[in-house]
């Protein structure tokens, strides 16, 4: 009996375990919470993630919206993302913590500098530095969730994106030559480069008048060095004599014929060997990193074939002083000397550049010592006084006149642009007087200056004849500047290669005539008991009216040559040829 229940016990067990009906319903039953639970944090999550792509997506463009506003950042970023849909954007500001809520975007929005030229890209963007060139945004806000809030925390979502825009343009800084003096020029060109320049008026008003582009120059010095598919920088790295330079400049596509011709007689003409690095010509800034034979979008790069010409050969003169024997070409002076010591401008800094905001451009220091004899005419003065011979001892010093590209602005578009900047006219030293020779060339030392020899005098007291009395004099005068004007260039300024001057004196005024005026005589007796102050009454009106008579031609003199230097006394001439305000991208 006991058996029997027992075998039916297993069979009654044998038969539940073969029969499977109702089993998935079961199984059904104990995971669908767990399902249910896993496919609300997958939607949940890839809504999340969406939700960060589209924030991220949201940012980048408010960070490029911004850099292209520069000026007005925080406006920029709020309408970026509210009219894309971001709910109640908030910027919170230096020192604040504004929490992320649900319906409130919180961004911060801070300006700064991004500098390409720093290795670590980490620190390339420079929170707060100025002139600001870029913007870096970040985006904190609450997602939305739909199933799986009671499963996992809430996260924050945070984003951030870094967007610069680069503006450039293409300046120069240097005084231009609006009067020729043929002959002044060559014997100027000749002193610098060796050899016999002789070039006719016409052939330098071609010169000053044409303008080469600096990246067809290139191109064609490139070929003269041998230098294939490298980029700008590359060839701006070496070095070349000024025959090679003049050469590649008349290789220029569209440059005049006069000009042209000027320059290949340049260039054969030229007999300096020295190689100046051409680096120290022009600075292409970021322009140089393109391929030979490629061109900025939107930038003109175009120079003086006359400024690029002369600053050429002062950089090949080197710290050697050039001298200069015009002989009686000067009208009313019986001879002319000059020597001309030019100095290394400020941080070698280029006369031409390519570059951002904060690029600075500056002429060299210049020294020249003139030493001219007047013709006197009539010698009698009366009085048994007679003039015999009247020099002018002029020493004449320009500091360095400095351009700094200070802002570019495109207010509603490219046809707005405006470029500022802020010219420096280097201050000027003019001395009628004796300099020390020895430290003429050194720069880092001031001159030191005593009274000259300015007339020989004879005078004859009844049966006595003395027949050289001394007059000595000196005279001195400045031009100074103690702060930059700021020069606009517009669009149509720009488009034209207008030429702006900003200058700290009358340019009709004459130079010498004020140092005329001013000069102080004085006779060595040497015992003789004469009564010096009627010599000087008769000798000083005399001699005043000679050095007079001739301010006129050595104001010219001295405007050709330092002008074909690049130079002027107490003015700048700065110009702008092509200007960009570039493209907001994101580079973080």
């Amino acid at each position: 009996m006991l058996l029997r229940e027992r075998k039916g016990i297993v069979r009654l067990a044998r038969l539940m375990l073969g029969d499977k009906k109702a089993n998935f319903a079961v199984m059904t039953a104990l995971s669908a919470p767990v399902a249910l639970a896993l496919a609300a944090v997958a939607i949940d999550e890839a809504s999340i993630y969406t939700e960060r792509r589209e924030a991220q997506a949201m940012v980048d463009l408010a960070a490029i919206t911004a850099a292209s506003n520069i000026t007005n950042i925080q406006a920029a970023v709020v309408t970026t993302l509210t009219d894309n849909g971001m709910p109640g954007v908030v910027v919170q500001g230096s020192g604040q913590t504004i929490p992320a809520a649900v319906g409130k975007t919180v961004v911060t929005v801070t300006p700064g500098r991004y500098a390409t030229s720093t290795v670590n890209v980490s620190q390339r963007f420079q929170a707060g530095v100025t002139p600001y060139n870029a913007v870096h945004v970040t985006l904190k806000k609450i997602p939305a969730r739909y199933f799986a809030s009671s499963l996992i925390p809430t996260p924050v979502i945070g984003t951030e994106a870094t967007a610069s825009m680069t503006p450039q343009a293409t300046f120069s800084v240097g005084s231009r030559l609006l009067s020729v003096n043929g002959g002044i020029l060559n014997a100027l060109l000749s002193g610098l480069l060796g050899g016999n320049i002789s070039l006719s008026v016409m052939d330098y008003n071609g010169l000053i008048s044409a303008d080469v582009s600096v990246l067809s120059f290139v191109d064609a010095l490139a070929t003269q060095l041998n230098v294939t598919g490298g980029t700008y920088s590359d060839v701006l790295a070496s070095k070349a004599t000024v025959g090679q330079i003049a050469t590649a400049m008349a290789n220029v596509p569209g440059l005049g014929n006069t000009a042209k011709v000027a320059l290949q007689t340049i260039a054969s003409k030229s007999t300096s060997t020295v190689k100046i690095p051409l680096s120290s010509l022009v600075d292409l800034g970021s322009v140089g990193s393109l391929g030979l034979g490629q061109r900025p979008a939107g930038l003109g790069v175009d120079a003086s074939a006359m400024g690029m010409l002369t600053a050429a050969a002062v950089l090949a003169n080197g710290t050697n002083q050039a001298q200069v024997d015009l002989g009686a070409t000067i009208p009313g002076l019986l001879s002319t000397k000059l020597t001309i010591a030019i100095g290394e401008p400020a941080q070698f800094s280029p006369w031409l550049s390519v570059g951002e905001i904060g690029t600075v451009v500056r002429t060299a220091q210049t020294r020249i010592k003139l030493l001219a004899s007047v013709g006197v005419g009539t010698p009698g003065l009366g009085g048994g006084i007679s003039l015999l011979a009247v020099n002018l001892p002029l020493n004449v010093e320009v500091a360095y006149a400095e351009a700094k590209l200070t802002d570019i602005t495109c207010p509603t578009g490219p046809s707005s642009i405006k470029v500022s900047i802020a010219a420096h006219p280097g201050i000027a030293s003019l001395h009628l007087a004796n300099s020390n020779t020895s430290g003429f060339g050194d720069f880092s030392q001031p001159q030191s200056f005593t009274d000259a020899e300015i007339a020989d005098v004879s005078l004859k007291l009844l049966l006595i004849n003395i027949p050289l009395i001394q007059v000595m004099g000196s005279a001195a005068t400045a031009i100074t500047n103690n702060s930059p004007t700021t020069l606009t260039f517009n669009a149509t300024d720009i488009a034209n290669k207008t030429v702006k001057t900003v200058s700290t004196r009358n340019i009709s005024q004459s130079l010498t005539t004020s140092l005329v005026n001013n000069l102080s005589l004085s006779v060595n007796a040497l015992g003789l008991g004469i009564d010096l102050t009627a010599l000087l009454g008769t000798v000083k009106p005399a001699v005043v009216a000679l050095l007079n008579g001739v301010t006129a031609p050595v104001d010219d003199l001295l405007y050709n040559v330092l002008s074909a230097l690049g130079v002027g006394v107490g003015q700048a001439d700065v110009r702008v040829t092509g200007a960009t305000c570039g493209r907001s991208v994101l580079v973080q």
